[in-house]
């Protein structure tokens, strides 16, 4: 199915491995021309520089602390001097570290709050007006803890939760614009943060990596864990001209782990 995306202009933040540079990959093969960024600014280019040459488009990349005012602000400028408008947008942010309520200080809160809440709000208000007269695209890439919170996960079950309320919200107020926002809910995804929360599990439970991932794959239906470029496939089709009448909705990649309705 041709997506229509060939020519058009997408941002994707956090996207110098995992799921952000799945969809960028994704997007790329379409056709779609990239801003691309990372905490690294090694990291982004080297990045760029693989997509330009296996893809043909034009990808720009910048080194972005997306817990930053200044940076996400840097970031919308460099998008309107490179591309002057553009058509998507996804946004996507590496996850707040895990432990429960009692272990975490104002400044992890803070911190987490910025760089996950805070962030997707600065980036939808600064590329709103960098969409064309025809409208575009928005979709964040959350978890399924919006539906089912994660225990040892307090600081993303909340900003994630959060940010699924404001996309919401968004949908109704950006319906007259014609950009339409939705969210997609990775699972048990195989990215370096999911082995980081493994090791995690691990050595609190005193049991193997092997161990944490045979006894979590037994409650995904599809009996795995998901790729990230089965996420990035059905956030290229909502990020594009295709996707034509659905928004302020959420979409879970998560081989059926979700029961809940």
């Amino acid at each position: 199915m041709d997506l229509y995306l060939s020519g058009k202009t997408a941002v994707v933040t956090a996207s110098s491995k995992g799921l952000g540079r799945a969809v960028a990959e994704q997007l790329a093969a379409e056709g779609a021309n990239l801003l691309i960024c990372s905490r690294r600014d090694d990291a982004i280019q080297a990045v760029a520089k693989e997509l330009r040459a296996q893809f043909n488009v034009k990808v720009e990349a910048l080194g972005v602390e997306l817990g930053s005012a200044q940076d996400i602000q840097r970031l919308t400028s460099y998008a309107e001097e490179r591309f002057g408008t553009i058509d998507a947008l996804v946004c996507n942010s590496g996850g707040p570290p895990s432990g429960s309520f009692l272990s975490f200080d104002d400044e992890a809160w803070e911190k987490a709050f910025l760089g996950n809440m805070m962030s997707v709000v600065r980036l939808i208000r600064g590329f709103h007006p960098l969409f064309n007269e025809q409208g575009g695209r928005i979709v964040t890439i959350a978890s399924t803890s919006v539906k089912v919170p994660i225990p040892g996960l307090v600081l993303s079950n909340t900003f994630r939760t959060g940010v699924l309320g404001l996309m919401k919200t968004l949908a109704s107020e950006f319906a007259e614009d014609n950009i339409l926002l939705n969210t997609v809910c990775p699972g048990r995804i195989e990215t370096d943060r999911l082995v980081e929360l493994d090791n995690v599990r691990a050595e609190r439970e005193q049991i193997s990596l092997e161990e944490v991932q045979k006894a979590m794959t037994k409650d995904i239906p599809l009996g795995r864990y998901g790729q990230p470029q089965e996420l990035a496939s059905i956030s290229a089709y909502l990020l594009s001209p295709r996707n034509s009448y659905m928004t302020g909705s959420v979409f879970y990649v998560d081989g059926g782990a979700v029961k809940a309705m």
